[in-house]
């Protein structure tokens, strides 16, 4: 299971290093897209296999569909962990998560999550504020 929250530093060449927390899990060979809140979404292969087959049986009747298929799977490279655990995020994600200077690594269960540092903070921050309500919300449906 991929959690925690570490904090890296892009390189001049756009390459940053997986926390070492998440190599093993992540393996050699990962899916880099556009995630949702502006951060950038990091996959396994077997898990993104599992994502985008759920995906790909969605209905392309429905637009929305159609729109966050294009969203995920349009957005979506494969990208190679090299030997010392680096990454190479490609400009147009980069961009799109406004990623620049420090980023930071969030384990979400099956995922991990990029995001711009500021960005990161001020997400959480909101976030913790409204822990409480969004407990309780979960609770009445059963998942805490």
């Amino acid at each position: 299971m991929l959690i925690g929250e570490y904090t890296h530093v892009l390189d001049e060449k756009k390459r940053v290093s997986l926390p070492a927390k998440f190599r093993k899990e992540l393996g050699r060979k990962i899916v880099i897209t556009h995630g949702l809140d502006n951060c950038l979404f990091v996959y396994p292969m077997k898990s993104w296999e599992k994502v985008s087959e759920k995906l790909g049986a969605l209905s392309m009747g429905k637009s929305e569909t159609r729109g966050f298929n294009r969203f995920m799977l349009a957005g979506a490279v494969e990208a190679e962990v090299d030997n010392i655990g680096r990454i190479l995020i490609p400009d147009f994600l980069k961009e799109f998560a406004s990623l620049n200077g420090k980023v930071v690594f969030a384990g979400i269960h099956d995922r991990v999550e990029i995001w711009n540092e500021a960005r990161w903070t001020q997400y959480k921050a909101r976030v913790e504020k409204d822990a409480d309500r969004l407990a309780e919300q979960l609770g009445s449906i059963g998942v805490i």
